[in-house]
């Protein structure tokens, strides 16, 4: 009997895992006692398997069929060809048996890829439906007290007009002064270049005193252009300049966009 050939006809992984017949096992015992070699086969068979049944607890197919796969090409290197006409059944038994467990593994590992790919797909969908019903709601509850504030007796309306360095640019300060709230509708207002953030400034004329009274930040991303800032001063006018990113502690008046007095119509 050629080593060789014995060792990689397959007959010892199915004798390992206890698929021989009684004979056949029978078999394989005396010729482990009889060679060393195929003593030592069958213990690293033994050991390859005790590490594949730590490696796919829990259930891990990736690397189950990487180390089948592993297996199958460390026996391809052992293997010496032999010239002979005919060929073991051993050697057929256990090319099939692996064959067969390589195709059973694809077919886990195919589906588990598609099931888990599903599931992302799911996932973030339902983050975005979450998403766009938080934003929707919170729109509405802007919508909601927004409208309150301009239906209020107590709410002044002032229309600010564009300015020399844009006079097409125009917008609206809500103001309720028992509230000290002022909305600040800037639909009308260029979308700010980079580096650069509108600020609102409480303005008395008499002397003329400007106060800021916060930034319109996230300008761009805010579908709505309306801006909610707190306003406890007593205001006589207000403008909107563009500042630095940051904004500024006095306005920079070449940049003043809009401007206008409470009490215009």
């Amino acid at each position: 009997m050629d080593l060789h050939e014995y060792i990689s006809s397959g007959i010892l992984e199915l004798y390992v895992c206890g698929a021989l017949s009684e004979e056949e096992s029978r078999e394989v015992s005396r010729e482990l006692k009889k060679h060393p070699e195929i003593r030592e086969e069958v213990e690293e068979i033994e050991k390859a398997l005790s590490q594949l049944a730590v490696s796919v607890a829990p259930y891990n197919p990736e690397s189950l069929l990487a180390s089948i796969k592993s297996k199958i090409a460390a026996k391809k290197e052992k293997t010496v060809p032999l010239h002979r006409k005919t060929s073991s059944i051993f050697t057929y038994m256990g090319w099939a048996a692996s064959l067969l467990l390589l195709i059973g593994l694809f077919f886990l590992f195919n589906q588990n890829n598609d099931l888990r790919e599903a599931l992302k797909r799911e996932q973030t969908r339902n983050a975005q439906m979450e998403q766009q019903i938080a934003d929707a709601r919170e729109n509405a509850e802007r919508a909601e007290e927004l409208l309150a504030i301009i239906r209020d007796r107590n709410t002044t309306r002032i229309q600010l007009a564009g300015q020399a360095v844009a006079p097409d640019s125009y917008a609206t300060v809500f103001w309720n002064i028992d509230a000290n709230q002022a909305f600040i509708d800037a639909q009308g207002l260029p979308e700010p270049p980079r580096g650069k953030v509108y600020q609102v400034w409480s303005l008395t004329v008499q002397p003329l005193r400007p106060t800021s009274i916060g930034l319109l930040s996230d300008f761009a991303e805010d579908e709505n252009k309306v801006f909610q800032l707190r306003n406890a001063n007593n205001s006589e006018a207000f403008g909107i300049t563009l500042e630095p990113e940051g904004g500024s502690e006095t306005p920079t008046m070449d940049q003043l966009y809009v401007m206008g007095t409470v009490g215009t119509p």
